[in-house]
């Protein structure tokens, strides 16, 4: 077993370059036109054999015309740059420096973007295709929406593969799951009166007071379930007054809630309900609502539990046989994402499910993100070799 031996030395440069000019475009979420034009002439000048965009604005690429379909995953928007003048290299120069690809996007995730498109041609010209369709589907709005672009493209071109492969960072390490998470909004209500005269109103800010100890202390007690304990934060408090020289009359929060699995939908509304018990108060999903590249309105209900695939699932297995080959070695660990990915849409269908890609998810959203190029071609030599073991 040779390492990384799917990719000659001019595989490597070419798909590190493709890289490198996916991080040189500012690809912020709903305005990743730009980036998704480059993905489709990459995708076609590979020789992929059809390459669609959704009127969301997600690209599906697709090479091969088998009846067994696996499908890999990325997003190519990112969270913005707000201290650009702070990064040791500029944020888009998509610069290699000390054997590591820098800037915005490297690791959360251009880098799989290159990685899993060189992987599905090169898999093709090899002819490893034999009986088998791969789909590369680049997405966007994925930083605010997490599955809501999967879910309009299966939609809209109706398929459903049977193998889904996120390839958000890992390190390169095989990752069998994600927490969950439910983002909800608090409202209380009180009643509006001068500022000079309080007896007359209700402070809803004074109503919410009281739930706001209550959700401290319920992420303080919130149970460790199989090593993997869920976390709750308020990240958000406003008010609303008919003046500076008012009783508030409505206070809202919002609250995001990390889910493990073990942990229910069931359970999480459980809490709200405890949270807002005996108080004028009620809870409700926070829904986001924004507009895509393409003029889209999205509407997301950021409610999604948390997903683990079975460590005996043939995708896992196919994984580790691929890992071998790909590595000369057995996986020494297994990973788990600590947050979300559009891995929500997938899974909510029923469709086995794994993550690996290139890149340390901690640098991801932070400054001076930056990803090392050997990761970024020994996943998409990995990635080669997953489709020749599923």
């Amino acid at each position: 077993m040779n390492r990384g031996n799917y990719l000659t030395d001019k595989n490597k440069s070419d798909l590190i370059d493709f890289a490198q000019n996916l991080v040189r475009i500012k690809s912020y979420s709903s305005q990743e036109e730009q980036v998704i034009n480059l993905v489709k002439q990459k995708m076609l000048s590979l020789g992929f054999d059809e390459v669609r965009t959704d009127n969301m604005g997600n690209v599906l690429g697709r090479i091969g015309n088998g009846t067994k379909t696996i499908m890999f995953d990325s997003h190519v928007d990112t969270v913005e740059v707000n201290d650009e003048d702070k990064w040791a290299i500029p944020p888009f120069s998509g610069q290699i420096m000390n054997e590591r690809l820098q800037g915005r996007g490297s690791v959360d995730m251009k880098s799989s973007v290159a990685a899993s498109i060189f992987a599905g041609a090169l898999a093709s010209k090899k002819g490893l295709l034999d009986g088998k369709t791969v789909f590369v589907s680049c997405t966007v709005n994925e930083e605010d929406c997490d599955g809501e672009n999967l879910k309009h493209l299966f939609q809209e071109f109706d398929i459903r593969p049977d193998y889904m492969i996120i390839c958000e960072p890992s390190n390169n390490n095989i990752t069998l799951g994600h927490n969950g998470k439910a983002q909800i909004i608090i409202k209380s209500m009180g009643i509006s009166a001068h500022g000079a005269e309080p007896e007359k109103g209700v402070n809803a800010i004074y109503e919410m007071a009281e739930i706001i100890q209550k959700v401290e202390n319920l992420n303080k007690s919130l149970p460790t379930i199989n090593g993997k304990k869920g976390t709750l934060v308020l990240s958000q408090i406003s008010s609303v007054s008919a003046s500076l020289n008012a009783v508030p009359s409505q206070c809202e929060i919002y609250l995001d809630r990390r889910i493990v699995p073990g942990e229910t939908e069931a359970d999480i509304r459980q809490e709200m309900d405890e949270l807002t018990r005996g108080k004028n108060a009620i809870w409700e999903i926070g829904t986001l609502s924004r507009k895509s590249w393409t003029g889209k309105n999205i509407h997301y209900e950021p409610f999604h539990p948390a997903w683990k695939i079975d460590d005996d699932h043939e995708l896992t297995l196919a994984c580790i046989r691929a890992y071998e080959k790909n590595f000369g070695t057995a996986p020494s660990k297994f990973d788990f994402w600590n947050f979300s990915t559009n891995a929500v849409t997938p899974i909510s269908l029923e469709i086995p499910t794994i993550g690996f890609g290139p890149g340390d998810y901690k640098m991801a959203h932070m400054r001076d993100e930056s990803c090392p190029i050997n990761q970024i071609t020994e996943a998409s030599s990995f990635y080669i070799h997953l489709i020749t073991e599923i």
